[in-house]
């Protein structure tokens, strides 16, 4: 793969591929010359006599408090340092690599004011291997990731804790391991590694990346549930959508149809099913699965322009410095919040369906699932498993742009809290790839019941492709593992590309 070239319009796919695929980062020279030429206009007003925030005064509630020529190195310096104060788990290393891969692509649009130097130090931390550690905690998504970003930006100091090789390590030990020397900040440097929404892009865009392959392989979940209660494919006739014309809900119908032609077991029963109606589980599936995929492809959309964007500030923009507030992420906050409350309906429709499937919701099935009821509890408590993990989505659906806490002395008076939004998402998404797995273990198991009766194309390959990571239950025993492995094929898109 080609290297990324900074300075370019990323998308979601290209953060992936570097924050969690390894592509190599290149910076060339259009982008140092945009760099220097951003660079120069700093340097000529931190030269001059005129305040200008973030080159020559402090920062925040401090921003009218003039600071002298000589100490403006210190200022950058202190600025890194004080700002560090994150606390909790830290971020997983690809959400860190992306934040560094986000924050040095947009300092080499040339609108920020650093030398190219730093832009080259964040570049070969990546490319050598070497991943700042930062505790997830800590932003109110305002004026920018502070706290995140100064804890990755601690190690362009040769400060802080870095992953290299698998081991956790000083920042100095890590930058000399990896053969990179710190550097010393100039005028404007600590604010340019700091300020800006790329903690949220990072942690929030993975997060979409893998909402968006849950979606699609709930398509598939649903397709098998509907051959295993033997349910009616008429709700998915192309007539009935193309009169409630949402894309999602089109392209979700046509899906499914294609998963399940060629079906025996819906053949089978076509003809003398006294049964007028599904529930709206089934029947209902277009209309809600295409709403959650509208819902999480307009996020990413919102995430994409975000990763285009300049969100530092003061920007340099026109041979001026000018101060703005490009590093607010409400945004990206609201934009989480609508994901994850997509995601929290699909867990739920989907649950209703593992429901109905464990509980002898269709011609054939045996309560549970169990292949002596009774003296087997079979499938029971996978759906009180799938229940769970829905309520748990209830949960993080509450939106975190409803709320707003002052900070720095009420200067920063309505912040977004868009990087609890892009944590609450994550956790959004494991929780929904689980519900989605139960779903695929718990329909694999159903349609079988059914043989000799086939299942269609689509339906066949993706029981194939449940069957290669989780056994069929031939009694009863511990299934945790088996949800946890199509939990995990989920989240790496196994189940995309069937139909």
């Amino acid at each position: 793969m080609k290297p990324f070239v900074l300075g370019a319009a990323p998308t979601l796919a290209d953060l992936e591929a570097v924050a969690r695929g390894g592509r190599r980062l290149a910076f060339g020279p259009a982008a140092k010359a945009r760099v220097s030429r951003a660079r120069a206009v700093v340097e000529r007003v931190a030269a001059g006599s005129e305040a200008v925030y973030g080159v020559n005064t402090g920062f925040g509630e401090f921003a009218s408090k003039r600071i002298a020529p000589e100490k403006v190195r210190e200022l950058q310096r202190n600025l890194v340092l004080s700002h560090a104060c994150g606390l909790g788990e830290p971020l997983p290393e690809a959400e860190s690599r992306g934040l560094v891969f986000l924050r040095a692509n947009e300092l080499a649009r040339g609108h920020s004011g650093c030398r190219p130097a730093l832009v080259s130090l964040l570049a070969e931390l990546l490319n050598r291997g070497v991943t700042p550690l930062i505790p997830s905690r800590g932003s109110v998504g305002a004026s920018g990731d502070l706290a995140p970003q100064a804890h990755a930006a601690l190690l362009a100091l040769g400060a802080g804790r870095a992953v290299y090789r698998g081991r956790v390590l000083s920042g100095a030990k890590a930058l000399a391991a990896a053969r990179l020397k710190p550097l010393a900040l100039e005028a404007k440097e600590g604010l340019c590694l700091i300020n800006g929404t790329q903690a949220m892009q990072s942690v929030g865009g993975l997060a979409l990346l893998d909402a968006l392959r849950v979606c699609e392989a709930a398509d598939v979940a649903c397709a098998m549930s509907l051959e295993a209660i033997m349910g009616s494919d008429a709700p998915l006739d192309a007539r009935i959508h193309a009169l409630k014309p949402h894309a999602g809900q089109r392209r979700s119908a046509a899906r499914l149809r294609g998963l399940l032609a060629g079906s025996v077991i819906r053949e089978s029963h076509r003809e003398g099913d006294e049964r007028v109606q599904d529930p709206y589980s089934f029947r209902c599936a277009p209309q809600v699965h295409g709403a959650v995929l509208e819902a999480l492809e307009g996020a990413k959309d919102v995430v994409e322009v975000e990763m285009r964007s300049v969100t530092d500030n003061p920007i340099v923009a026109g041979g001026r410095l000018l101060s703005g507030g490009n590093f607010h992420g409400q945004p990206l906050a609201l934009a989480f919040d609508r994901a994850a409350a997509a995601l929290a309906s699909l867990a739920g429709v989907c649950e209703r369906r593992v429901f109905q499937v464990v509980s002898g919701g269709g011609p054939g099935l045996p309560m549970f699932l169990a292949k002596d009821p009774g003296l087997q509890s079979g499938y029971m408590i996978v759906q009180y498993a799938a229940a769970a993990l829905a309520s748990e989505l209830k949960t993080l659906a509450h939106p975190a742009a409803a709320d707003s806490i002052p900070t720095s002395a009420n200067k920063e008076d309505f912040v977004s809290m868009g990087m609890w939004g892009a944590i609450k998402l994550h956790k959004a998404v494991e929780a929904a790839a689980g519900v989605v797995a139960i779903e695929l273990l718990a329909a694999a198991q159903a349609v079988e019941t059914h043989a000799p009766l086939k299942p269609g194309r689509g339906t066949a390959e993706a029981l194939s492709r449940v069957r290669a990571v989780a056994r069929r239950s031939d009694g009863d025993e511990p299934l945790s593992d088996k949800m946890e492995a199509l939990r995990g094929a989920v989240l790496a898109g196994d189940f995309g590309g069937i139909a």
